[in-house]
């Protein structure tokens, strides 16, 4: 072997010039073993991309199921760390892909970093399609309670001279709160004076809640499932543990806790029946221009019933994001109706009439009637503040 420095000739076996100490048997780069690896990032990446991607869906999946708020912010609390990690993962899986094209075959594992890079971008994508599909579904559900509220009114109705639920007396009036939710007879419950049977005042629940006293209907029936502030009324909750659910005649001291449904105005000379007219809304999702737990009172300004798509939303309830509320017609059908004037005439339903304006109205307060026999005017009770 002759020496690149010097140009004489050595033995083959030796590693300097024997003449001037020059390096001369340097095995060559290719001719040694090259370590082929996974890349560890990439399989960080692709592991954190999975859990956080899981923990982002599942609260997406099971949110119909958290009613209760603190139990809610715990899970919110998750999603917003699912959805970090998942962030994350994805800048982790673009490196990984960088590092393994330059490693020169060095580093593998690019599937896993390409799978970190994907697997959130395709869960954020499909986003829209889980919540499209959740909210659907929970219409569906909202509108079968619904559909059994107004069956239990028709057998209601049929012992009670084809009238349908209306808590107090002929005298008594609208009020947030019955006198007493627990009384041992209607007297005392709402406040009726003893010798002439006058006065008195009633809850919008208290009529529904005769639903559950006299035609066996649940308390979980009146939760909508996207009304996540109210919960299924519990005497219990209230110290009343040895209370049975017929022997009350309220949903509690707060009604509006543990019903998510307006119903149309029950105290007044235009009380409905089975003989009104069938086109009439008897009940329906929250009435946006009533104070309602978890909802903030919409303004009627921005309401138009003859503007674009946006601003006849507007008179939405807010339950169904908006887009829509169940409503249950005297003729028993529910139907999700994605506009507010809905009634007789395209009367508003959450509205009382003014005027020749019906299918806009003015928003009712405690105390409101509505104008005439085609006029729906489906309230809730306020919260006491």
């Amino acid at each position: 072997m002759n020496c690149p420095e010097c140009g004489k000739e050595n033995q083959d076996d030796v590693k300097n010039c024997q003449f001037c100490n020059t390096l001369i048997n340097v095995t060559p780069d290719s001719d040694r073993p090259v370590t082929i690896r996974v890349s560890r990032l990439a399989i960080t990446a692709f592991i954190f991309a999975v859990l956080g991607s899981v923990l982002f869906l599942l609260f997406i999946l099971s949110e119909n199921r958290l009613r209760f708020s603190n139990t809610r912010e715990i899970f919110e609390t998750i999603a917003l760390f699912g959805l970090l990690i998942a962030g994350f993962a994805v800048i982790l899986g673009v490196i990984s892909i960088v590092r393994i094209g330059i490693s020169g075959g060095k580093i593998t594992g690019s599937s896993f970093a390409v799978a970190a890079a994907l697997i959130p971008i395709l869960s954020y994508l499909l986003f829209p399609l889980l919540i499209s599909r959740r909210c659907v579904a929970f219409r569906m559900v909202c509108g079968t309670k619904l559909s059994g509220i107004g069956k239990a009114m028709l057998i209601y109705a049929n012992d009670y001279d084809d009238e349908l639920p209306r808590a107090g007396g002929t005298q008594s009036v609208w009020a947030n709160q019955i006198p007493n939710w627990k009384g041992r007879h209607p007297l005392d419950a709402y406040g009726i004076n003893l010798n002439n049977r006058e006065g008195g005042q009633a809850t919008i629940s208290s009529s529904l809640y005769l639903l559950v006293k006299y035609a066996e209907v649940e308390p979980k029936s009146f939760l909508c499932e996207n009304d996540l502030k109210v919960n299924e009324f519990d005497p219990a909750k209230y110290g009343e543990r040895d209370e049975d659910l017929i022997d009350l005649w309220d949903f509690g001291p707060e009604p509006w806790k543990h019903c998510s449904y307006s119903y149309h105005m029950p105290y007044g000379k235009y009380s409905l029946t089975v003989s009104s007219n069938p086109g009439l809304a008897v009940a329906a999702d929250r009435n946006p221009w009533i104070p309602s737990l978890g909802w903030k009172v919409k303004d009627i300004s921005k309401f138009n019933p003859d503007g674009d798509r946006d601003t006849k939303k507007a008179g939405n309830a807010f339950p169904h994001k908006n887009e829509g509320q169940n409503v249950l017609f005297l003729d028993s059908h529910v139907d999700f109706e994605n506009i507010p004037f809905c009634g007789v005439n395209e009367d508003n339903i959450y509205t009382y009439q003014n005027g020749e304006d019906i299918r806009r109205g003015s928003p009712p307060q405690i105390g409101s009637q509505p104008t005439n026999r085609a006029d729906s005017m489906l309230v809730n009770d306020p919260p006491i503040e």
